[in-house]
């Protein structure tokens, strides 16, 4: 893709205003017409090689920001920045294992770590710390190593899938961890994530998963991260991709008789358009600023096959 640099005079700067003085939305001056992709590729390498300060603070969250830059670079189509071995032997390296098949029983989850920090060594006896993995960087993790090309079946996936059971409440819904977090639509989706990915559904009870998020539907037809909650852009997205991963949603619904679908889904498109605010984005709840995560949400249509 051809690129140019930036030209202030290529935009008027100037700006309309109505019968109050106020400036017309219509008159404001549009952003740059083209992608600069040679740039982002270029601030993406820089992630690959390094964490800037600004990110320190998130090294907690470091195969996160991975999933992020391998992702990033491959929507871009320059995978080939990297190199994919050793990425795939990098991310893999944070897998937790149990030392013996009955410690899957215990509750902890045997995923894989969100970064060193979080990886504790044995202490000066050689007993292993607890050394639990995390359900949104096992997510990550699996995503990063099916995009550069690795074959997830020849991971350990019965330590993940047996103890990621251990994570699934009598509600159907997830923690992230065994013990001491919360519970919303967001996990419900790394693990039918997971699950998708490795090929394999024993790691959750399927009609549980749905039962929770068919509660989470609001009134409105947005879904919320919880029961009850206000309908939310995230957890919509979560809700409707767990839903067409686990296969409640079919191919082309809206080809189909609406009663048909598990989910009030005129009413779920009314509430999706609705969010587009006036600049053009989306906002992620009803009267907040737009915001580009926001239009990831977008995508929830796509699971609907809506063009």
């Amino acid at each position: 893709m051809a690129t140019r640099e930036w030209n202030p005079l290529d935009f008027d700067i100037g700006e309309e205003e109505d019968e109050e003085g106020t400036p017309s939305p219509s008159s404001i001056s549009p952003p740059l017409q083209y992608f600069d992709r040679d740039r982002h590729v270029a601030f993406l390498e820089m992630m690959y090689n390094l964490m800037p300060h600004h990110y320190q603070s998130q090294e907690i969250n470091r195969l996160t920001l991975a999933f992020f830059t391998i992702s990033g670079l491959h929507l871009l189509r320059a995978l080939d920045r990297v190199d994919k071995d050793r990425v795939a032997d990098w991310v893999l390296s944070f897998q937790a294992h149990p030392r013996s098949r009955a410690e899957l029983k215990i509750g902890q989850f045997y995923g894989f770590h969100g970064s060193r920090t979080s990886q504790f060594p044995p202490d000066e006896n050689g007993v292993s710390a607890r050394n639990a993995g995390h359900l949104a960087s096992t997510y990550c993790a699996l995503a990063i190593l099916k995009t550069v090309g690795f074959n997830l079946l020849t991971i350990d996936k019965e330590s993940i899938l047996i103890s990621l059971r251990n994570l699934q409440q009598p509600d159907g819904s997830f923690m992230p961890v065994d013990v001491g977090a919360e519970t919303d639509l967001r996990f419900v989706y790394c693990a039918a994530a997971i699950c998708f990915m490795l090929e394999d559904w024993s790691g959750m009870d399927r009609e549980k998963a749905k039962e929770y998020i068919l509660k989470c539907q609001s009134y409105d037809g947005g879904f919320g991260l919880m029961p009850g909650l206000e309908s939310h852009g995230g957890g919509t997205y979560c809700a409707v991709a767990s839903l067409r991963l686990m296969g409640y949603i079919e191919d082309d619904l809206l080809s189909k008789t609406v009663t048909s679908s598990i989910i009030n889904v005129p009413l779920l498109l009314d509430w999706c358009m609705q969010r587009q605010a006036i600049d053009g984005g989306f906002q992620g709840r009803a009267n907040k600023s737009s915001d580009t995560c926001y239009a990831f949400c977008l995508e929830d249509l796509r699971g609907l096959q809506i063009h």
